[in-house]
């Protein structure tokens, strides 16, 4: 079994487990509507993705 020849020390530690932290959700503008929505999703405002109208979202 391999065993690590010398120990990590109290900074690589602390960096590798830095990289695990909660961060806020980066959230983008809806060209259309201007909403604040996340990437990669249709607008639930108005229901547009990529600039094309792909949900039908009725106004209440």
């Amino acid at each position: 079994m391999a065993v690590p020849k010398r120990r990590t020390s109290k900074m690589k530690q602390k960096m590798r487990r830095g990289a695990n932290r909660w961060r806020k959700p980066l959230l983008k503008t809806c060209p259309d509507c201007e909403s604040r929505i996340p990437g990669h999703i249709a607008c639930p405002v108005c229901g547009t993705y990529r600039d094309r109208q792909v949900v039908n979202v009725d106004g209440v």
